[in-house]
């Protein structure tokens, strides 16, 4: 018998070139992986920066303009969009409102809502999700009774129902007060979905090698917890948010819509939805259109980062 080649062999087992190597590949996290991931998707990418710039805008109104959201003209009622340079870009309202600046500025209450939503939602679920899977037992039983009972009521319905009763309870004023009402109800029914994922990475995650013998060599449930179990829950709920932030965007919008939602004289985008909505047929569609464009934008914004972060934090899809 012949020896084999061995250059032979080692030109069959070498990938090509341009192509991913797998040990490569491996020795990146999971966090880098995706990272890279979506990197190369030019949808995310631009879902990205739809979503940045929106955040921006929350953050640094007078960036984009100075004027006073507040001040109205009566004598310049429904001015149709002039364009940039102008001094009404996106025309006026129907009371002499600059739309441009009730634009810019609706979109905080609406981002931080939903961004304060989630936050509290996230770490209610995360703590209730890593009693229930690790402890089991009664815990388990308390926590899995109260998630189906929260189930139950859809999220839309219940807050229509209770900021109803609370409708003319005094908040405060500010971009806070006007939103602490609906947060708290939000809130409430919004942090199951994030509980039941992290006691179902729990389950899964609490018998495994590693935890075993941090448990062995005297590791207190708090430290294994959040050091071992914590950081495998992680990364399922994190893929969660951005999608939670475009349904709370939505909801906020269809609250606000229906009048239950973030109060006048407070502005957001859904506000300028529900007063726009009687003049789409009265020859003044942009004061409809416009606000409708930038709520859809951001909420697809999200849901287009959402559902590919998603993917790529899936282990079976890697």
């Amino acid at each position: 018998m012949t020896e084999p080649d061995v250059t032979a062999l080692v030109a069959e087992e070498t990938p090509p070139t341009g192509s991913a190597d797998p040990v490569e590949r491996g020795s990146r996290s999971i966090w880098a992986d995706a990272i890279h991931t979506l990197s190369r998707r030019p949808s995310v990418i631009l879902a990205a920066l739809v979503a940045l710039f929106f955040v921006f805008m929350v953050g640094f109104p007078h960036a984009f303009t100075r004027t006073d959201p507040q001040r109205c003209d009566i004598s310049q009622s429904k001015v149709h969009p002039q364009g940039f340079g102008h001094q009404h870009p996106f025309g006026t309202d129907v009371h002499g409102c600059d739309v441009y600046a009730q634009l810019v500025n609706g979109a905080r209450p609406s981002l931080l809502l939903a961004l304060l939503v989630v936050a509290v939602s996230v770490v209610i679920g995360l703590v209730l999700g890593l009693l229930s899977g690790y402890y089991v037992g009664w815990v388990d039983a308390v926590v899995s009774r109260v998630i189906e009972v929260f189930l139950v009521i859809p999220l839309l319905l219940a807050a229509l129902l209770v900021l109803s009763l609370f409708k003319g309870i005094d908040t405060g004023d500010g971009t806070f007060g006007s939103i602490v009402q609906p947060a708290i109800v939000l809130t409430a029914f919004a942090w199951m979905g994030y509980a039941r994922y992290v006691r179902a990475s729990v389950l899964e995650t609490k018998n495994l090698d590693y935890v075993t013998a941090a448990r062995v060599l005297g590791g207190s449930d708090l430290r294994i917890m959040v050091r071992h179990i914590l950081p495998n829950a992680i990364g399922t709920v994190t893929a969660l948010v951005p999608t939670a932030i475009a349904g709370i965007i939505s909801t906020e919008a269809v609250l606000a819509f229906l009048g239950v939602g973030v109060q006048p004289p407070a502005i957001s985008w859904g506000i300028m939805i529900s007063n726009g909505a009687p003049w789409f047929l009265g020859g003044a569609k942009y004061l409809l259109l416009i606000p409708l464009c930038c709520l859809v934008a951001t909420v697809l914004a999200f849901v287009i980062i959402g559902d590919n972060l998603r993917d790529a934090l899936d282990p079976k899809l890697r």
